[in-house]
């Protein structure tokens, strides 16, 4: 990593700051420039001088030249975009794993804002907001025509302030009002438990800053507790990705010292660069080691990782990491594949552009980007299945997504038909009262797929999906 930052911020299925990528962020932007296209750029100035003189009312110059950036570069990928002042500070509170906010994971659909989960805690979360709930409004501006990261700016604001979010609720088929007082949103993004003697449990949320000293706290504790492991089960479902360093921090803990965790592959002499599961490459320096600590067993103990569509960006890098490697069993969904690398470039003091500049690729040369990684063993979200799976959203769903690199787009035909069937099961299950609607709490003993994960441990028979397939890439909406 050298002097590289590896940093990433949440968009899509994050938290609030807009990226679900993951960012290096230099100090420098390149020195060379492509030959520009003059013709282009005076067809710019004329349009700019025409609105300038033409248009109905004044207009701000500065606001149509930051706007003409950031449409340019929106049109790019979900992933590049450009940081104002204030969105870049947004963008670094992401990854301290604190902010002020209502606390809530959100999505973008049909240009609403949705809610893939209320922080545990927060706000939004006593408040009642769900999953899947959709905001119109924000105060008493409509969501409809925002982007996301003006969607998030809005919900944002000073500590015990209010804000006011109009909610329309699918599945009753009602929109209502909900007050909210804004406060810091502290993240724990990792928990763990022994599930019963000799198994434990492991999960990572997100990856931030405090994540691997929090990771080796929480592994140290369950080793305390039981120093006779004899099978773990990492779960890193609906985790959205975040910090590059933390992930390859998190896959050393059970790798061998120094092989390959993940590489990166683009244009530029930067964009290409192999991480190792060294010290070097996850702290970036030479210092204490928040893993030396842990016990040897851990590089052998049995080791499941749960994932599914929610599993994204660097939570993916894990999990290519470990199932290349053969060092542990991948379980239950196809992940999100986002393995697109993104460059933080300075255009001023307080401005910048966040582009992206590379794909991931596992230790084996697999593109995570818009494939995801494929579970060993595909295990379903219930016994009776993944009735709503087909609903959410991956990276090769998104318009203008970028493609993997490696070989040619399929369309699944039976796509559209599974969402379909999804939807229907959807309306029928809003019918029932709200205590049988709430999915089980992952890590209880009403978790079916980390059940599997601990008969697999146990040698014992896996309810293996009947239904999931390998989902291949689908044709870019441009």
């Amino acid at each position: 990593m050298g002097q590289k930052l590896k940093i990433a911020g949440w968009i899509g299925l994050g938290v609030m700051a807009g990226a679900l990528t993951t960012v290096s962020l230099q100090t420098v932007a390149r020195s060379t420039l492509a030959p520009l296209p003059l013709e282009e750029l005076q067809q710019l100035a004329a349009v700019f001088g025409m609105v300038k003189s033409d248009y109905v009312e004044p207009v701000d110059e500065k606001k149509l030249i930051t706007e003409a950036i950031a449409g340019m570069v929106s049109s790019l990928d979900p992933h590049s975009q450009y940081f104002d002042k204030k969105s870049f500070k947004e963008f670094k509170e992401g990854t301290s794993g604190k902010f002020v906010g209502v606390g809530i994971e959100i999505t973008q659909e049909d240009g609403l804002v949705k809610v893939v989960s209320p922080i545990e805690g927060s706000p939004a979360f006593r408040a009642g907001i769900k999953t899947n709930d959709l905001i119109t409004r924000v105060d008493e501006t409509a969501v409809k025509g925002l982007t996301l990261n003006e969607a998030v700016k809005r919900m944002r604001g000073e500590p015990n302030t209010k804000v006011v979010l109009t909610i329309y609720r699918k599945d009753e088929n009602r929109t209502f009002p909900v007050t909210i007082i804004r406060e810091e949103i502290k993240q724990q993004s990792v928990r763990g438990k022994l599930i019963e003697p000799g198994y434990a449990w492991i999960r990572v949320s997100q990856f931030q800053e405090q994540t691997v000293d929090d990771f080796a706290r929480k592994l140290d504790e369950i080793y305390k507790q039981d120093p006779a492991i004899k099978g773990l089960v990492l779960d890193l479902r609906n985790d959205p990705g975040g910090l590059l360093n933390a992930a390859v921090a998190v896959s050393a803990t059970f790798l061998p010292e120094n092989v390959t965790v993940v590489s990166t592959n683009g244009q530029t002499p930067d964009s290409k660069q192999t991480l190792k599961a060294t010290v070097r490459d996850y702290l970036g320096r030479d210092g204490a080691d928040p893993l030396k600590k842990l016990p040897a067993g851990l590089k052998k103990v049995p080791l499941v990782v749960l994932v599914n569509e929610g599993s994204a960006s660097a939570s993916e890098i894990v999990a290519g990491a470990l199932q290349d490697h053969k060092r542990a069993t991948i379980m239950g969904s196809q992940t999100f594949g986002k393995g697109s690398v993104q460059t933080f470039r300075p255009l001023g003091p307080d401005t910048g552009l966040k582009i992206t500049t590379s794909r991931y690729y596992t230790p084996s040369g697999k593109s995570i980007q818009a494939k995801g990684i494929v579970p060993d063993v595909m295990v379903d979200d219930t016994e009776e299945g993944s009735p709503y799976a087909a609903l959410r959203t991956r990276e090769a769903d998104l318009g203008k997504h970028l493609g993997s690199g490696q070989g040619e787009e399929v369309k699944d035909p039976a796509r559209e038909q599974a969402r379909d069937e999804a939807l229907k099961r959807l309306e029928e299950e809003s019918r029932k009262p709200v205590a049988e609607r709430r999915p089980p709490e992952f890590g209880s003993d009403k978790d079916f797929q980390l059940m599997q994960a601990l008969n697999q441990l146990k040698g014992r028979p896996v309810l293996v999906s009947k239904t999931q397939v390998e989902r291949k890439e689908e044709p870019k909406d441009n």
